[in-house]
C-alpha cells in the first residue's frame, strides 16, 4: 500500500532510476545538439535567394568586404592580431565548455545530493510517523483488550452471582421438600393416631356387642372367634399398611427433586360379621378417612404443580436473562472490534492519502529539477551554439588566408622566383603555427 515504508533496496532501485533518467535527458540533449548541427548546415546550404538581381547584389557586396577584409590581412600586425585573439576565443570557448560541464555536473551532483537527503529526511520522518502510528495502533489495541478483558471480568462475576443465586435458590427448594416431607411425615403419624382411635372405638363397638350377645355361648364363641379373626386381619392390613407407607417414604426420598404426588391406597376390607353396626361404622370411617386422604393428596399435587411450574418460570426468566445479557456482551465485543476495524481503516486511508501527497510533492520537485535542467541545458546548447558558430567562422576564415597565401605562393612560384625563396617565403608565413585553431 502507499502507506507501506520504502526499504533501502526500494530507495536504491529510485536512485537508479532517477540516475538512468538524467542520463537520457544528457542522451536527449547530445542527440538534440547534432541534430541542430545537421539542420543549421542544411539550412546553410539550402539556402538560396529567388531574386537574382538581390543575389548578384549581395554577392557584390559579400565579394567587396571580402576584399576589404584581406586587404586588412594582409597587413602583418593585423593578421596576427587576428589569429592570437582568434585563437584566444577559441581557447576561451572550449575552457567554458569544459567549465560549464563541470559547472553543470557539479550542479546536478548538488541536487541529486539534495534531493538525496530530502528523500532521507522523508523517510526518516515516513519512519518516525508509522513508528507513532503502529504505537497508537498498540496502544488502541491494548486498551480495546482491556476493556475487552474487565467486560468480560464483569460478566463472569455477573454469572458467578447468578449461579450463586442459583445454589442459594436450590438449597432453598431442597429445604422447603424437606419441610414437605417433614410435614407428610408429620400426617402420616397423625392419620395413624386417628387409626388407632377408630380401632379402638371399634374395639370398644365390638366389646359392647359382645356383652349384648352374652346370653348365648354358642354366638359368644363364634362372635370371639370372629373377633380373634377381625383383628388378625386388621394387624395385617395394619403391617400392610405400614410397609406400604415405609415403601412410600423411600421413594419420596429417593425422588424428593421431583415430589411426585404421593397416592396411598389403603383398602380396608373389614369383614364385620359380629355387628352390622359396628361394620356400617367401620364402614363409614374408612370413607372418611380416604375422602380426607383423597383431598389431601390432591391438594399436595396441585400445591406441587404449581411450585414446579413457577420454578420453571423462574428458570426460563433467568436463562432468558442470561441469554438476553450474553447477546448484549456479544454485540458490545462486535461494535467495540468493529469500531477498532473502522478506526485502522480510516487511519489507513489517511496514511495513504498522505503518502500520495508526498509522493506527488517529490514527483513535482523532481518536474521542477527536471525542468530546470532541461533549461539550463538549453541555456548551455545556446552558448556552445555561439561557441560552435564563433569557432567555424575562424576556421573558415583560416582557410580563407590559407587559400591565400596558397595562391599568393602559386603567383610567386609563377613569376620564376627560386624554390628556394619560395620555401622561405612560406616559413615566414607560417611563423606562428601554434596559433591555429585546435
Amino acid at each position: 500500500s502507499a502507506s507501506r515504508v520504502l526499504t533501502r533496496e526500494e530507495l536504491e532501485a529510485r536512485e537508479q532510476a532517477f540516475k538512468k533518467e538524467k542520463e537520457a535527458i544528457v542522451d536527449a540533449v547530445t542527440k538534440r545538439k547534432k541534430v541542430m548541427k545537421q539542420k543549421e548546415m542544411a539550412r546553410r546550404n539550402s539556402e538560396k535567394l529567388s531574386d537574382l538581381e538581390e543575389a548578384a547584389q549581395e554577392r557584390a557586396q559579400s565579394l567587396l568586404q571580402r576584399a576589404n577584409a584581406l586587404r586588412m590581412e594582409q597587413e602583418e600586425e593585423l593578421k596576427d592580431m587576428s589569429k592570437i585573439i582568434l585563437n584566444a576565443k577559441c581557447h576561451a570557448i572550449r575552457d567554458a565548455q569544459i567549465l560549464e560541464k563541470q559547472l553543470i555536473q557539479r550542479e546536478l551532483d548538488a541536487e541529486e545530493r539534495r534531493l538525496d537527503q530530502m528523500m532521507e529526511v522523508e523517510r526518516q520522518k515516513s519512519i518516525q510517523r508509522q513508528e507513532e502510528l503502529d504505537r497508537k495502533r498498540r496502544e488502541e489495541r491494548i486498551r480495546g483488550r482491556r476493556h475487552i478483558v474487565e467486560q468480560m471480568e464483569k460478566n463472569q462475576e455477573e454469572r458467578s452471582l447468578l449461579m450463586e443465586q442459583r445454589e442459594q435458590e436450590k438449597e432453598q427448594m431442597l429445604g422447603y421438600m424437606e419441610q414437605l416431607q417433614e410435614e407428610d411425615l408429620r400426617d402420616m403419624e397423625r392419620r395413624h393416631q386417628e387409626k388407632l382411635k377408630m380401632q379402638a372405638e371399634i374395639k370398644r363397638i365390638n366389646d359392647e356387642n359382645q356383652k349384648q350377645k352374652a346370653e348365648l355361648l354358642a354366638q359368644e364363641k363364634l362372635a370371639d372367634q370372629m373377633v380373634m379373626e377381625f383383628t388378625k386381619k386388621k394387624m395385617a392390613r395394619e403391617a400392610e399398611f405400614e410397609a406400604e407407607q415405609e415403601r412410600i417414604r423411600r421413594e419420596k426420598e429417593k425422588e424428593i427433586t421431583r415430589l411426585r404426588a404421593m397416592q396411598e391406597k389403603v383398602q380396608d376390607y373389614q369383614a364385620e360379621q359380629d355387628a352390622l353396626r359396628a361394620k356400617r361404622n367401620q364402614e363409614v370411617a374408612d370413607r372418611e378417612w380416604r375422602r380426607k386422604e383423597k383431598e389431601n393428596a390432591q391438594k399436595k399435587m396441585e400445591t406441587e404443580a404449581k411450585l414446579r411450574s413457577s420454578r420453571l418460570e423462574q428458570v426460563a426468566f433467568k436463562e432468558h436473562s442470561l441469554a438476553v445479557q450474553v447477546q448484549r456482551d456479544r454485540d458490545e465485543f462486535e461494535r467495540i472490534l468493529r469500531a477498532q476495524r473502522e478506526q485502522i481503516e480510516k487511519e489507513r486511508l489517511e496514511e495513504e492519502k498522505k503518502a500520495t501527497g508526498r509522493l506527488w510533492h517529490a514527483n513535482e520537485l523532481r518536474r521542477q529539477v527536471r525542468e530546470n535542467q532541461q533549461k539550463q541545458v538549453q541555456d548551455r546548447i545556446a552558448t556552445f551554439e555561439e561557441g560552435r558558430r564563433l569557432k567555424e567562422e575562424a576556421q573558415k576564415r583560416r582557410e580563407r588566408i590559407d587559400g591565400i597565401k596558397k595562391k599568393k605562393m602559386e603567383e610567386l612560384r609563377a613569376t620564376g622566383l627560386p624554390e628556394k625563396y619560395c620555401i622561405e617565403a612560406e616559413r615566414k608565413a607560417n611563423i606562428l603555427p601554434a596559433a591555429s585553431v585546435n
